[in-house]
């Protein structure tokens, strides 16, 4: 009987450690049969025909832009004395954005590439905004403060200034939201007898436009460059400017190569900025009972030339840029037809302390005005972000023009800044977490339960068996 019971011991231990050997066993062959299913999925990702093309033409998820303007409160004073600015943030405006569906979609089979059209259009959300589009702010004049950069000779500066004159603009002017953001005939510019494009604004054009013909990689060869942007022909002067600098690598943002592992850095292109940029692991984050990885904007990406040499091509000048040790802003005028537009994350964030300095009423912080991606690790998929962007404008003091005569310094000064947002719906969060996190729970569930019982049973079973042996013993 004592021989049966050793017997039965050890059978129990072998079988606990069969069960152990196969949960650990299953672990990467469950890790297999996972990345080969997403690979089966993602190898036709951009292939007509398929789910994922379908969503990828026309994405289902309501995405928006938000705008918040910089309101100055003391135009007279700045304009007279060259005192500091005083502003007041106002907003949110939300438009609703990206929901045009991909045109002039053309599959390449022997670069395994897709080329593409992306329309632009905004839809203003009057429930989602503090006002109307007819609401009124007194901002910088665009046109006045563009004309010292484009045109530096001072014979050509006298000439602008007596149409600055006639037209009676000055250094600020009220336009309304959807004048400032949209377009809007400049009355200076109206009367300059060359031809030029006298309509303005922050965003103009942008309704009826497409945001230059994209070229991504399809990842039907290879999976690993699914949706990386192989080639971009956009924005005037982007081209060799990107070229020179190597400014477009990555993807859209949208998605991503699957298998995303904690120490990438994803790395995707935003013709906003011209340029593309990344982001780097933040934290895990549980969006609607799916796990995905919180990618953020390091503030190293608007570091200075002199601290990150990858940002070489965006120190265009020695004075602005403090010998190119400026940072927090990015002079991205070389694709905004020489206009001096800066980049920056909102109210400074991360920027040299003397950005701020001439403005009043900024309030810099991390929470509101940094930019993440919340990316699936598994599929690379996008489920959630937000684009935080400040758009501002560098005004010289001129003695040519009257209206900036009386400048003692130059201004680099912020516009408005935006918030570009997009989450899963509540029904496609469902629908992802049966479809893909469902299962690949259950399998790692089916494994660590596996494990788990195989070694408390081998231990059980030990520890029974050695007790047996000490009692025949004694």
């Amino acid at each position: 009987m004592g021989c049966n019971r050793n017997c039965g011991l050890i059978a129990g231990a072998v079988i606990g450690a069969v069960l152990a050997v196969f949960g650990g066993i299953l672990m990467p062959v469950g890790d297999m049969l996972i990345e080969k299913t997403i690979k089966k999925v993602q190898e036709v990702v951009l292939e007509e025909g398929t789910i994922a093309f379908k969503n990828w033409v026309k994405t289902g998820t309501d995405v928006y832009r938000q705008f918040w303007i910089f309101d100055v409160q003391n135009p007279d004073e700045v304009t007279v004395n060259s005192s500091k600015i005083k502003v007041k943030q106002r907003g949110p405006y939300t438009y609703r954005v990206r929901y045009l569906a991909k045109e002039n979609i053309t599959q390449d089979p022997e670069t395994h590439t897709v080329s593409f059209l992306q329309p632009n259009g905004a839809i203003f959300e009057p429930s989602l905004s503090v006002g109307t589009e007819d609401d009124t702010f007194t901002i910088l004049n665009l046109a006045v403060a563009a004309a010292p950069q484009l045109y530096p000779n001072t014979f050509m500066q006298g000439i602008l200034n007596s149409f600055i004159k006639k037209s009676k603009s000055s250094m600020f002017q009220n336009r309304t939201l959807k004048e400032l953001l949209w377009g809007y005939t400049d009355p200076f510019l109206n009367l300059v007898p060359y031809p030029i494009t006298t309509t303005i604004g922050v965003f103009y054009p942008y309704n009826n436009t497409a945001d230059g013909i994209y070229k991504v990689f399809n990842g039907k060869d290879d999976i690993s460059k699914v949706a990386i942007i192989d080639t971009y022909k956009g924005r005037k002067n982007l081209s060799y400017w990107s070229s020179y600098c190597d400014l477009i690598n990555g993807t859209d943002a949208a998605s991503f190569p699957p298998f995303v592992e904690k120490t990438r850095v994803l790395q995707f292109f935003s013709s906003d900025i011209c340029r593309s940029i990344y982001a780097v692991f933040g934290a895990e984050i549980n969006l609607k009972g799916i796990p995905v990885y919180r990618f953020i904007l390091p503030s190293f990406a608007f570091a200075s030339p002199f601290q990150n040499p990858d940002n070489h091509c965006f120190c265009t000048e020695k004075i602005i840029s403090k010998n190119c040790t400026l940072y927090g802003v990015l002079d991205i005028g070389k694709c905004k037809e020489g206009k001096p537009v800066y980049i920056s994350l909102p109210h400074f964030l991360h920027g040299s302390p003397e950005l701020a300095e001439p403005i009043e009423s900024l309030s810099p912080n991390e929470e509101e005005h940094s930019t993440y991606l919340d990316v699936e690790p598994i599929t690379g998929f996008t489920l959630r972000f937000a684009k935080r962007l400040q758009v501002n404008m560098l005004v010289k003091p001129a003695k040519k023009i009257e209206a900036l005569k009386n400048l003692k310094h130059n201004y680099i000064v912020p516009i408005l800044w935006l918030n570009e947002t997009g989450t899963i719906g509540d029904e496609k969060a469902e629908m992802f977490r049966n479809q893909v996190t469902g299962k690949i729970n259950l399998l790692g569930l089916v494994e660590i339960v596996l494990l788990s019982v195989g070694v408390v049973m081998f231990i059980a079973f030990m520890i029974s068996y050695c007790a047996c042996r000490s009692k025949r013993v004694n």
